[in-house]
């Protein structure tokens, strides 16, 4: 079965992902805002440790009124976004259309089924690095594995169809038989690095080459996996280990949400750290460095937004 993709925010995540597909041959419509005209005449270009590419003809889009029905919408907005998926996704949706939400954070799949109760609806956790550099431009520098788990609906042969043709488009994809634990995993690496990159303004690197840096990034893991193990999801300490030297060895990287910070946008602080807190607090327990840090970052996120 050939899948017909949408790619709903074809920024750092959509771009590259959405690229992939489409040069190995895959149907995928991309809606474009900003990068629409440049995209249309010039094309989308994908610089990548895999080898890089240039899409010179790709279904763009500037609004989902004009974009075909498919079978698979991959949405990569920042979920600070989200509020506009109530008025866009209908005009791409089938009877058996799947909903993915590669984006970071946790909750972001009930929230969604509360506006769309009856569609199938999947979560996306990507492990990667890349940023979008400029209109219609995509670097990818490192990793890139997309783990995909089953939220609402009986969607689990067509996930692995998805699986299937990320695979043949050389991106690592795997299904996950337990969506909220892959969650929380993912939040095991997301909440310090990115929330510590915004508050001392530097890089993953430069977290990992201190010494006092490096023990408060394993200290907000560790307080991560309990707050996991405690809400009823089983991770392992040694899942600690692997993401720190995941992390050793990764290019010096600035994290999506220290971009955000960098360019004065709103941070995902509510999926990402409120989201989580509220659900460790539902089950009695406390996530203090996490909390803390969520305090910092609504405050330096109020320094700028609310001037």
């Amino acid at each position: 079965m050939r899948l017909k993709y949408a790619i709903v925010g074809s920024g750092a995540l959509g771009g590259f992902y959405g690229g992939m597909l489409a040069n190995a041959g895959n149907d995928v419509h991309f809606l474009f805002h900003n990068d629409f005209d440049f995209v249309l005449k010039n094309g989308l270009r994908i610089d990548s440790v895999l080898g890089n590419f240039h899409l010179k003809n790709i279904n763009a889009y500037q609004s989902t009124n004009e974009m075909p029905k498919c079978d698979v919408v991959l949405v990569c907005l920042k979920t600070t976004n989200n509020s506009i998926l109530k008025a866009i996704l209908p005009p791409l949706l089938h009877e058996k259309t799947c909903v993915i939400l590669v984006q970071n954070g946790f909750g972001i799949e009930e929230e969604l089924a509360e506006s769309f109760p009856g569609i199938s609806i999947a979560g996306g956790m990507a492990f990667i690095c890349s940023n979008k550099t400029g209109a219609g431009h995509i670097v990818h520098l490192d990793y890139g594995k997309i783990t995909i788990g089953s939220f609402q609906g009986e969607n689990s042969e067509l996930i692995n169809n998805i699986c299937h043709d990320f695979i043949n488009a050389r991106v690592p994809a795997e299904f996950s038989e337990d969506l909220k634990k892959s969650r929380w995993k993912k939040l095991v690496w997301n909440i310090p690095y990115n929330g510590l990159c915004v508050a001392l303004n530097t890089t993953t690197e430069k977290l990992m080459n201190n010494n006092k840096t490096f023990e408060l990034v394993r200290d907000l893991m560790f307080e991560v996996v309990y707050a996991a193990n405690g809400c009823g999801v089983k991770i392992d300490e040694d899942f600690v280990v692997e993401m720190l030297n995941s992390t050793r060895i990764m290019k010096p990287y600035a994290p999506s949400m220290k971009l955000d910070f960098d360019f004065k946008r709103p941070l995902e602080i509510g999926a990402i750290y409120s989201a989580p807190l509220a659900e460790a607090s539902r089950h009695g327990i406390k996530m203090p460095k996490v909390a803390m840090l969520e305090q910092q970052l609504h405050f330096i996120q109020d320094s700028y937004l609310k001037r």
